[in-house]
């Protein structure tokens, strides 16, 4: 039996020894349809170098600049697998997680987006042995009272689905894609799951979030969520609602880093002219977005 073509997409950016390692896990997964991309932002460090010279079977897309989430765009039309795992260049699936993705989207054809079980890497001394004594216990995880977003660090996702959902939105650069690409997906009647057994390892790193990018990115991103999939009247309360959490947390945490990040929603508005397509209200209320959560990064 001829196993389903999967491609892995991976975007990399200035982190040659994060990348490396990961590439060296992705080989020692059990699955042979494999096919691996790697889209790279520009980077300055060695990184294409060391691609070249030590991962000769990957597929290299070379970006001439830092073009943010559009890039992977681009290693999503590139790809030729059924199926695509998105990871980031510090993330690698569990050796079997590949395998056990393609059985649960085989078995189901409503579902759009596998959510792996995203863990971070640096809590476990022997990743291999915590792989090898993890106990499978093939359910989803699910609630019916709300609807889950995936964690682009680790997720597998349909092709044609993720394709007919318009892939991330370009116009977010960093942050909030996953959620917002979720709303597109539930809207076409598709399912996005998450399976304790399909497991992804990533390098969380607190540096990266504590720079002014993370609170900037994920308020005015925020906005565009709402404007975006909101229907008119909960868009216009939720947008006042954003607007003084913007104020209260540049008062409270004495930064201007969210009151910038408003101000720019409006101004760059023109940047999502047209793509906005209001979801069903039930989506909106079950899709639970953690607006509070983006006003927390100086406390």
């Amino acid at each position: 039996m001829i196993e389903p073509r999967v491609s892995i997409v991976m975007l990399c950016w200035n982190r040659k020894d994060d990348v490396r390692e990961s590439l060296e896990r992705i080989r020692e997964i059990e699955y042979g349809n494999l096919e691996i991309i790697v889209v790279d932002n520009g980077s300055t460090d060695g990184t294409l170098e060391m691609l070249d010279q030590q991962f000769q079977e990957v597929k290299v897309i070379r970006m001439y600049k830092n073009m943010g989430i559009e890039a992977y765009n681009i290693g999503f039309e590139n790809a030729s697998g059924e199926y695509m795992i998105i990871i980031d260049d510090d993330s690698f699936p569990a050796k079997d997680s590949v395998r056990l993705m393609v059985d649960k989207f085989e078995k189901d054809p409503r579902l759009g987006v596998v959510a792996f079980d995203v863990r971070n890497f640096y809590n476990y001394d022997d990743v291999s042995k915590m792989e090898e004594n993890r106990k499978e216990v093939h359910s989803p995880i699910v609630n019916n009272d709300y609807l889950m977003a995936f964690n682009g660090a680790g997720a597998g996702v349909r092709r044609s689905v993720f394709k007919l959902a318009g892939y991330y939105p370009e116009e977010f650069f960093l942050y909030n894609n996953e959620l917002d690409v979720s709303f597109r997906i539930f809207d076409l009647g598709y399912k996005i799951e998450s399976f304790a057994e399909i497991v992804a390892y990533h390098k969380f790193s607190p540096k990266n979030r504590s720079s002014w990018r993370a609170p900037y990115y994920y308020t005015r991103n925020a906005f565009w969520i709402v404007w975006k999939n909101y229907p008119a009247g909960t868009a216009i309360i939720r947008t006042i609602s954003l607007v003084y959490n913007c104020l209260f947390a540049s008062l409270e945490q004495r930064t201007n880093v969210y009151i910038k990040a408003c101000f720019d929603a409006f101004v760059q508005s023109n940047w999502i002219k047209n793509k906005r397509k209001a979801v069903g209200r039930e989506i909106v209320e079950k899709l639970r977005v953690p607006f509070d959560v983006f006003f927390t990064f100086y406390r």
